[in-house]
């Protein structure tokens, strides 16, 4: 095949592919003139079909209508436009995604369907409550971290916390933590790290957009045997918040009406318990934090914690230091 033939053929590809869908065909005839005026092609109809015929037998799926709008498209890509819609819906939702890597990756997105449909990937998605990132670094920290985990090497970083001046300082007066990585998680938009920390010999989770100067060691990772049996979905549904706690065993009496909030929680595989026509008893895994006792005051009186005792004790005092804030007249 001649250089120009090769030429003509990948133009031709490129064309079909940002151009055309079922929507949207083109004639022999027009292909022939836009590559003339977008490539300096000059081909005829002949070189046209022969060619057409050549990207089939290369497995590009190229349909052709005929009557009244007659032309060829591409039938058949990787991503559905439908899907397409669901990753932009995400990358726009996702809060540990900057505002200028979103527009990019969508523009990326938008390459693998058609032009006129990427037109529709160009849309803003209104999250309430959801503020984007700025830290650009995420990308990078969690390449190094996918990295350190292939290579069974330690991790090094500064982690950030915010001030009341809406800025990020460093924790711990600037601390390096040591950490042996074996998980990334993502929960309520966040990326976390979970790994085994040097100093405590304990596994721990960390923010992976409030890390800095992330650092390979040449130290191979601890906590093996910690993570031997680790059950990522177990401690998702355990924690909650991201925050760290006591595990334990908690019992829960809740009324009917908030069966689908447990089952959401906890997963379906729990066994719930009838106490009446209206209540039920489920036993579940926790990791007892002011964040477990938010989500159940979120709840309300739907849900009551029936024990151990320690825990309803726990509970009793949070409740009471929010009360206090409001029978005090005074600011905290």
């Amino acid at each position: 095949m001649a250089e120009n033939e090769k030429l003509t053929i990948l133009h031709l590809m490129d064309l079909l592919l940002d151009r055309t869908d079922r929507d949207h065909t083109m004639t022999a005839d027009m292909i022939c003139t836009t590559l003339e005026k977008d490539y300096e092609i000059v081909c005829s109809r002949k070189t046209v079909y022969r060619d057409i015929t050549r990207l089939r037998e290369y497995g590009l799926k190229i349909g052709q209508l005929r009557g009244s709008t007659p032309g060829y498209y591409v039938d058949e890509r990787d991503f559905e436009l439908a899907e397409l819609k669901l990753l932009v819906d995400a990358v726009q939702s996702s809060k540990f995604i900057t505002e200028e890597k979103s527009r990019e990756l969508i523009r990326k997105l938008g390459r693998l369907t058609s032009r006129e449909n990427s037109k529709q990937l160009q849309r803003q998605v209104y999250i309430i409550n959801r503020p984007k990132t700025g830290n650009d670094a995420i990308y990078q920290n969690v390449d190094a971290i996918h990295e350190a985990i292939r290579e069974n090497r330690q991790v090094t970083f500064h982690y950030l916390e915010w001030t009341m001046k809406k800025e990020l300082q460093q924790k711990h007066g600037g601390q390096l933590y040591h950490v042996s990585p074996w998980s990334l998680t993502w929960d309520d938009e966040n990326y976390y790290l979970v790994g085994f920390d040097e100093e405590t010999k304990q596994i721990k989770h960390y923010r992976v957009d409030k890390m800095e100067d992330i650092s390979l060691t040449h130290d191979k990772r601890n906590g093996r045997e910690q993570f031997r049996d680790f059950d990522l979905a177990a401690f998702a549904k355990k924690t909650f918040g991201m925050y760290g706690g006591t595990d334990t065993k908690v019992t829960l009496c809740c009324e009917e009406n908030i069966a689908g909030v447990i089952l959401d929680r906890f997963g379906k595989d729990i066994m719930m318990f009838p106490r009446d026509n209206h209540t039920f008893r489920v036993t579940v895994l926790v990791t007892v934090s002011p964040q477990f006792f938010g989500w159940i005051t979120g709840i309300g009186a739907g849900i009551r914690i029936d024990g151990p005792e320690e825990v309803q004790e726990e509970y009793r005092e949070y409740l009471r230091k929010i009360m206090n804030l409001y029978e005090d007249s005074q600011d905290p």
